[in-house]
């Protein structure tokens, strides 16, 4: 028998912004909830869903970056959206909102095109320098067969992150973060859950990126500036980078990344196969400095030993292969920032196109520079493979290309960490105002030094940067690209195929027995098809799981051996690269 579910809204004095009076209903509109209202249920957000999704498919597709230089829309665009934004400035200015407004508000935030969507996931993604490190570690076939796999599984989980979000976003809900996928298939604890693990990752990368930098200026300067100046240049320019808010400004920025890295991946190439491996550096950070050190270690008269290179798994000590292995998880991780992207779309069917296209291009490049690399270096291959290459002019000219490459990555992270940290912690519990306020860009421009200020503290005090890395991946970086995926599709493809009806009218919700039966009884139901994609979800969550715990104990094992051995960190004038006296 149907029941019909509570649908009680918050009082309109809690919403973000004055709405328009209720009707003679106890049912409030969308523009009078809150932003995380779980009296919204499931089929409200899917009918609006969908109604957004009829609406979207008749827009023509937005031009790509460059057409638009030369357009007077984006100057439309951008003045549109100062309106929005002044009329949208909170409770402060008085100003009732109707849901048109509340709509169409929502509508004015969306310009991105799938081109620009390209560009933004390869400067998320595209990382090619640490897949030398990784094939070497694995060997030939097992590396390539890895980052193959992790090419697929990465695809797929992309789909489904796009599938439940065209399910659950409209323009009277839109879905802004990670988070709120997981508040609508699985409640607030989820969102909570998803939401902490995403600004922890985006944090510890934001210290990766900065220390990793830091080295690639001190290598630059032939170790003539203290060191610790180093990342502290790098972290001064990522602060007036973060200053960008929007998405479609950085599609502009994302596209120079993208050809910068390029042309690095190139240079690096061609230097390597002309050019001795950097032996002096092969200890700190090589592939036999994982898996056998005594492959990279001199003889008495001075001399190396050759290059060596396996098509199997070249030892039979697992923790440097998984090691490598983890390195090939943070080469495809970013799909954690794919909502992020798909918020901003003026037409989020085309994220696909955008989607596979930058994966394609992605496993081409990680596929044929990590061989490459691996062939002429072997047992000496670097990560980053560009601080590998001998010859300084080179390798000076790989360091600047990345550098900048680099800060353009680093403030990505930087931007949508502070947004997933000041709308769901400031916003929502300190009642801070909205980010599109004038007051909330204040806000937000006075956090941008904090944040980065934090992650470069928690990566300069780690000496080990191949086992951060792998921290950063097994914890974080899998369980965002591997786990959730499936775990979300599951809860959504529950909740859809037990959905009852809803009433936009009277705001009225409509459906069977809820409870622990529910989600039962949805796993179970849509046909033998769909429960065996519910099952293969759930394997896929558990294995997912599986292997970042096998990758935090490789992780902590490293680390144990890795604080053996005294080594700088960042917190001095030496450089973590200067061998020398």
């Amino acid at each position: 028998m149907a029941e019909k579910t509570d649908n009680e809204p918050p009082s309109p004095s809690l919403s973000p912004s004055p709405r328009a009076p209720a009707q003679a209903s106890s049912y409030y509109p969308p523009s009078q909830r809150q932003v995380h209202d779980s009296g919204v249920t499931f089929e409200e957000y899917h009918f609006y869903a969908q109604r957004t999704r009829d609406e979207q498919r008749l827009y023509e597709s937005p031009q790509w970056q460059w057409r638009a230089v030369f357009s007077s829309r984006k100057k439309a665009a951008d003045a549109i959206e100062e309106e929005q934004n002044q009329n949208h400035d909170g409770p402060s200015d008085g100003r009732i909102v109707t849901d048109e407004e509340w709509a169409n508000a929502s509508r004015a935030f969306r310009t991105a095109s799938w081109g620009a969507v390209f560009y933004l996931i390869t400067t998320d993604i595209l990382g090619p320098f640490a897949v030398p490190y990784a094939i070497g570690t694995l060997g030939y076939g097992p590396g390539i067969g890895i980052f193959t796999a992790f090419g697929i599984v990465s695809c797929y989980s992309g789909y489904l992150i796009w599938k439940i979000f065209m399910g659950v976003d409209s323009h009277e809900f839109p879905a802004r973060n990670y988070g709120d996928l997981a508040f609508r298939a699985w409640g607030t604890t989820a969102r909570h859950v998803v939401n902490v693990l995403q600004a922890v990752a985006l944090l510890l990368l934001l210290g990766q990126v900065t220390i990793l930098f830091g080295q690639n200026i001190s290598e630059m300067s032939k170790y003539r500036i203290c060191y610790i100046v180093c990342p502290l240049i790098f972290v001064i320019v990522g602060f007036f980078l973060t200053q960008i808010r929007t998405l479609r400004s950085f599609g502009w920025i994302a596209n120079f990344g993208f050809w910068l890295n390029i042309l690095a991946i190139f240079i690096s190439m061609g230097a390597t196969a002309h050019n001795p491996p950097n032996y002096a550096i092969a200890i700190l950070g090589s592939v036999g400095g994982s898996i056998d050190p005594a492959s990279i270690m001199p003889d008495a008269n001075g001399n190396y030993p050759p290059v060596i290179t396996y098509a199997g798994l070249p030892t039979t000590d697992l923790i440097g292969s998984i090691n490598g292995l983890l390195s090939g998880v943070l080469a495809y991780a970013g799909l954690q920032l794919f909502v992020e992207f798909m918020a901003e779309m003026r037409r989020p069917h085309d994220f696909l196109k955008g989607m596979f296209i930058a994966q394609a291009v992605i496993y081409t490049v990680y596929v044929v520079y990590g061989s490459f690399m691996y062939y002429y270096q072997g047992q000496y291959t670097f990560n980053p493979a560009y601080l590998g290459v001998s010859n300084y002019g080179w390798q000076t000219a790989g360091n600047t290309l990345t550098l900048l490459s680099g800060l353009i990555a680093a403030a990505l992270y930087g931007n949508i960490g502070i947004k997933v940290f000041y709308n769901n912690v400031l916003v929502d519990i300190f009642k801070a105002p909205l980010i599109t306020s004038k007051g909330g860009k204040i806000f937000y421009a006075a956090i941008v030094p904090i944040w980065w200020s934090i992650a470069f503290v928690i990566a300069a005090a780690i000496p080990a940067y191949v086992y951060f890395v792998s921290i950063i991946s097994a914890s974080c970086l899998l369980n965002l690209s591997y786990t959730i995926p499936p775990w979300l599709a599951l809860g959504y493809d529950i909740r859809k195929h037990t959905m009852g009806t809803f009433d936009p009218a009277v705001g009225r919700t409509s459906r069977g027995p809820t409870g622990v039966g529910r989600y039962i009884r949805g796993f179970f139901s849509g046909g033998t098809f769909q429960v065996s994609i519910n099952i293969w979800h759930a394997l896929y969550f558990l294995a997912s799981l599986a292997l970042s715990g096998l990758g935090l104990y490789a992780s902590i094992e490293g680390f144990i051996e890795a604080f053996k051995i005294p080594e700088v960190n960042s917190f001095t004038c030496r450089s973590p690269l200067n061998l020398g006296t």
